[in-house]
């Protein structure tokens, strides 16, 4: 039903590619992993997932020269997804293996969660709740990626870093885990980004894939 709609999965060599492919595919939109520029600029929307190093990430970004088709993409307004170290990468900075700059996207950066003394287990895997927080900012953009998602709603989570926007504006939900409140989605116009996995959370997670690029 959506196959005038191709959506781009942005390959920089990195884990969990085929998960959000197969998530579109159940979903019925035309999709394609690719790392061709051209490619990725003439989808409709895009998306940038990832499990795995920041820097590694970097570095293949680099070598793919992906940067500048992630940052055109962007600029030209149409939706872009990030999800997991595709979230992080957005970010100015991260302090994984020691420093390592981000896209910039967004700014900010990607700390561990070892900083904080509460938590005593990582990584941080399973599901855990969202809370929603800057709904102004989702109720004024033409791609609401919350839209019928209840408040405390499950969500699947794989990870040891956590994502510090500066702009406390960017920040859509938190999650609390060992007592610790920490950004798990971002909103910033036509960027939504989401430290949990849309793709590995059922009916609710392809909602939002459906919510953000219908």
């Amino acid at each position: 039903m959506n196959k005038d709609y191709k959506i781009a999965v942005i390959d920089y060599q990195m884990s969990n590619m085929f998960s959000i492919k197969n998530a579109l595919d159940r979903l019925g939109y035309e999709n394609e992993v690719t790392s061709d520029y051209k490619k990725i600029m003439s989808a409709q929307g895009a998306v940038l997932p990832g499990v795995g190093s920041f820097p590694d990430a970097m570095e293949n970004i680099k070598a793919l020269n992906l940067a500048p088709a992630i940052k055109d993409f962007i600029s030209n307004g149409k939706p872009f997804m990030g999800i997991c170290l595709g979230l992080q990468l957005l970010f100015s900075a991260s302090e994984e293996f020691g420093h390592t700059k981000g896209l910039g996207i967004i700014e900010g950066t990607v700390r561990n969660f070892k900083s904080q003394p509460s938590i005593e287990r990582i990584p941080h895997v399973g599901w855990n709740q969202i809370k929603k927080m800057n709904l102004s900012n989702e109720d004024s953009n033409d791609h609401r990626p919350l839209d019928q998602i209840m408040d405390n709603e499950y969500f699947y989570f794989v990870h040891s870093y956590f994502v510090c926007p500066e702009n406390e504006e960017d920040i859509l939900t938190t999650t609390t885990y060992d007592d610790f409140e920490f950004c798990s989605s971002v909103l910033s116009k036509n960027v939504f980004a989401s430290q949990f996995h849309p793709e590995k959370s059922g009916d609710k997670g392809l909602k939002i894939l459906t919510n953000f690029f219908k």
